[in-house]
């Protein structure tokens, strides 16, 4: 009965392979499921897994959670508690405290804050730590699990894809608040149209700041963001978008302000969102591989791990793939470049 336990609750790394492997095989059989009251009262602990988000009402934040809830269910039997933080450190810090009052030890936390010494502090209380989309700062030791996409790559593919098709005149929109996912993107905007020679006319457009972290004030920054695009008469041919809802935001905006998407302005978002393929024009973007990075960030918190042995600190996960679609083209022909062309061709006539 204590080798059956010993496999329930992790403690295997000093088992024999076949002896784990007859154990697991008759818990398959069985389709055995520890009783999680019982559970609760020998251990302290709960077969959960806590989630930390900015904000359900993203709906990136909201794919993400899907994927970690189904994979937590089907490889390990754990159910989720998510709450949204509004990445603010006071409500991370309350969220940690009720889930390890509630015998929560696995928390997965979206965050982006420069400063996660708390995380520290409920690891040397028992807790695994996984922090999402950020790396580990500069110089400071830490057992917090970091798994994050590769930022700086998603904007420089992003940038990449406009100048492609010509476009010299280049914008980031973003909002206020440097978040280390931000920063990341602003870096590789800036690095590839350095690499163009582009860096005079790339240029960060700043939204103000967030507030909150729904869908409905994302968009709605865009679309301010996409009126002072309008009025500008020197105005970007080419914009990134820090996300996916930023840039359906600045299209709403652009076509209320009289311009076209792709025809006067192209854009480009980071994300994947299924909603990117359901815009008008569709939205070109960035994928990002949500279900491989849900699956780590599940596997670094609750695997269990033979003693001594610790999981990768940090995990960078490259862009999927470059969607195409019908939000770029080629950049307006400048009204003094197209007269000289009528002139020349009535010329010749």
């Amino acid at each position: 009965m204590s080798t059956v336990s010993n496999v329930l609750n992790g403690r295997s790394g000093r088992m024999r392979k076949e002896t784990l492997a007859r154990v697991e095989n008759a818990i398959a059989q069985l389709k055995f499921h520890p009783n999680p009251a019982a559970l609760r009262l020998k251990t302290g602990r709960t077969s959960l897994i806590g989630l930390l988000v900015p904000s359900l009402a993203n709906p990136m934040f909201g794919a993400i959670a899907r994927e970690i809830e189904t994979f937590a269910q089907e490889r390990y039997g754990h159910r989720v508690l998510i709450g949204s933080t509004y990445r603010d450190k006071e409500k991370e810090a309350t969220f940690f405290e009720d889930l390890l009052a509630h015998g929560v030890r696995h928390v997965i936390v979206i965050s982006s804050l420069a400063d996660e010494r708390h995380f520290d502090t409920m690891i040397e209380r028992g807790m695994t730590v996984v922090s999402y989309d950020r790396l580990a700062a500069k110089g400071r030791t830490s057992k917090v699990v970091h798994v994050t996409p590769d930022n700086f790559e998603a904007a420089r593919l992003a940038t990449e894809h406009l100048i492609e098709y010509g476009h010299k005149r280049l914008a980031f929109a973003t909002v206020a608040g440097m978040t280390l996912s931000r920063s990341a993107k602003i870096q590789g905007f800036q690095a590839a149209a350095s690499h163009s020679g582009l860096q005079k006319t790339a240029i960060v457009l700043n939204g103000g700041l967030l507030d909150e972290y729904g869908d409905s004030v994302m968009s709605e920054i865009g679309r301010t963001l996409a009126f002072q695009l309008a009025a500008d008469p020197s105005r970007s041919t080419g914009v990134v978008a820090v996300n996916d809802l930023m840039a359906l935001g600045l299209m709403a905006g652009l076509r209320e302000a009289g311009l076209r998407v792709p025809q006067d302005v192209s854009i480009v978002g980071i994300d994947g969102l299924f909603l990117a393929a359901l815009s008008n024009p569709a939205l070109s973007t960035v994928q990002l591989p949500v279900a491989d990075m849900a699956r780590a960030m599940v596997d670094c918190a609750i695997a269990p791990k033979a003693e001594g042995e610790v999981h990768a600190c940090e995990q960078v996960f490259m862009p999927t793939l470059l969607v195409r679609r019908e939000s770029v083209a080629p950049p307006p022909v400048p009204a003094t470049e197209s007269a000289t062309g009528r002139g020349a061709r009535n010329a010749r006539a």
